[in-house]
């Protein structure tokens, strides 16, 4: 660093001063030249930092507009779920009312109906046996409808079976889009973390950046004054210097002035003059 006091300032020559302006000129301008290339790398940071934080928003809109498609498939899978889980509810109760494992299949029964109305066509009973034998038919026959009912009923079963597991299905399908899209969140969400801890490494170097520019625009700034101060020293010497050069010539005027006078009294008094003595006369004007 270059400097000057105020006792330097009044005691150096203006010879020393001459050349203590240029130092601090050039360390000036050096100072500024590095000041500027600090403050365009700060900016350069600055702009990176704003880049990054961008990044890291773009990653946040991502992430919450998944998480929101996330929210939507799982409310669908657990409506469907709850679907499905009521209809298989509904299936265990038809089977249980069903009871399709018990009693005897249809044609069991066709053919027990076919050999009792066979005998009743066939064997002469009497009225009693015949009128048991008609009941045991109308009774076989109530079964049998009944077992068709039961079975037509069955394959109303299987359709509730096929439109529960369909349901479940579906709901399968919403939560393999649910794990999907998390995944996805999730992936945005990390990068965003890391978009975010970027920018504040790069702020953290652009701040320490703009620290050095102000320090070196501050040491540039010194020098200026200090070249300034310098500066009006030297208008100062310059002025002196004039002013004694003045005052030179006007006593050196008087010198002459009185010699010319000493000169001329002694031409009064018929002195003989040199043409030395004359050209002084002349000059002064007293000839």
């Amino acid at each position: 660093m270059v400097s000057v006091t105020e006792e330097e300032l009044q005691n150096k020559s203006k010879g020393e001063l001459i050349k203590l302006a240029g130092q601090l000129r050039d360390r000036r301008n050096e100072l500024n030249q590095k000041a500027s290339k600090r403050a365009s790398k700060r900016d350069d940071l600055n702009a990176e930092t704003r880049e990054k934080v961008d990044e890291a928003q773009e990653h946040r809109e991502k992430r919450d507009e998944l998480n929101e498609q996330v929210q939507e498939h799982k409310e669908k899978r657990n409506d469907l779920n709850a679907k499905a889980n009521e209809l298989f509810d509904e299936v265990e109760e038809k089977k249980s009312d069903l009871e399709l494992d018990e009693g005897k299949d249809i044609e069991e029964l066709e053919s027990e109906i076919e050999d009792l109305e066979f005998k009743q066509q066939t064997e002469v009973l009497s009225t009693e046996d015949e009128r048991e034998l008609i009941e045991k038919i109308e009774e076989k026959r109530e079964k049998l409808q009944a077992r068709k009912e039961k079975l037509d009923d069955s394959e109303d079963l299987d359709e509730l079976v096929e439109e529960a597991e369909e349901v479940r299905a579906e709901a399968s399908r919403h939560h393999e889009k649910v794990t999907e899209l998390a995944d996805k969140a999730q992936e945005h969400h990390n990068q965003m973390i890391e978009a975010y801890r970027e920018a504040d490494e790069i702020r953290d170097e652009a701040d320490e950046m703009h620290e050095k520019f102000v320090e070196a625009q501050e040491s540039a700034d010194q020098h200026h004054e200090d070249f300034v101060r310098v500066q009006k020293r030297l208008r100062e010497l310059d002025k002196q210097e004039e002013e004694e050069r003045k005052s030179e010539k006007e006593k050196e005027r008087e010198e002459a002035k009185e010699e010319a006078e000493e000169i001329y009294q002694q031409f009064k008094e018929g002195e003989t003059l040199d043409t030395e003595d004359l050209m002084k006369l002349q000059k002064t004007g007293l000839l």
